[in-house]
C-alpha cells in the first residue's frame, strides 16, 4: 500500500487497528515509534545496480495500556514525516517486533490494517545461474485432468 492510500483509509475508519498475518491484533496500545523514509541502494546477483525507496512504519507495543493512537494523530505524524522528510508516495513497509524485527506488507480490509507476509526473490533469473526447472507437458497429467477447447474450460 501506497502513503497516499494509507491517508484515504485513515480519513474513513475511527481506530486504528493492525492485524498479523496469523489473524491476531497488534494490541492496542501500540505506538508508531518512528515513520521514516528507506533508501536501499543495492547491488542484485546479475550485478545490476538497483534502488529501492519505501516508507517504514514501525509499530511498537508498549507498556502503555493506556494509550489508543487515533487516526488523526497517525495522519499528523504522517504529515510530519512528509514535510520535514521530503517523504514521498511511495510503498509501506512496516516493521513489528515478532521473535526478531519483522517487516510486512500492509493492506486494508474495509476496517482494519492488515499486515502481509513479504518474500524475498532472485532480481536476476535471467543471470545469476539458477537452473530453471523443465517439466515436460506429458508429466502434467493425466488426460481427463486437462482440458481442450471444445471442453469450454478454456
Amino acid at each position: 500500500m501506497k502513503l497516499s492510500k494509507i491517508k484515504q483509509y485513515l480519513s474513513t475508519v475511527e481506530t486504528v487497528n493492525f492485524i498479523l498475518p496469523d489473524g491476531s491484533y497488534v494490541p492496542e496500545h501500540f505506538h508508531v515509534t518512528e515513520i521514516g523514509a528507506v533508501t536501499k541502494d543495492f547491488i542484485d546477483c546479475g550485478g545490476k545496480q538497483r534502488r529501492e525507496q519505501r516508507v517504514n512504519f514501525q509499530l511498537w507495543d508498549a507498556n502503555d495500556y493506556e494509550h489508543r493512537l487515533k487516526p488523526q494523530k497517525l495522519l499528523h505524524i504522517i504529515a510530519l514525516a512528509e514535510n520535514r522528510l521530503g517523504i514521498e508516495d511511495q510503498e509501506i513497509e512496516v516493521e513489528y517486533q515478532g521473535n526478531t524485527i519483522c517487516k510486512y506488507g500492509l493492506d486494508f480490509n474495509g476496517k482494519d490494517f492488515m499486515l502481509t507476509i513479504k518474500q524475498t526473490a532472485c532480481l536476476a533469473e535471467d543471470r545469476c545461474g539458477v537452473p530453471k526447472q523443465k517439466i515436460k507437458l506429458s508429466e502434467l497429467g493425466q488426460k481427463e485432468n486437462c482440458c481442450s477447447p471444445a471442453d469450454g474450460c478454456c
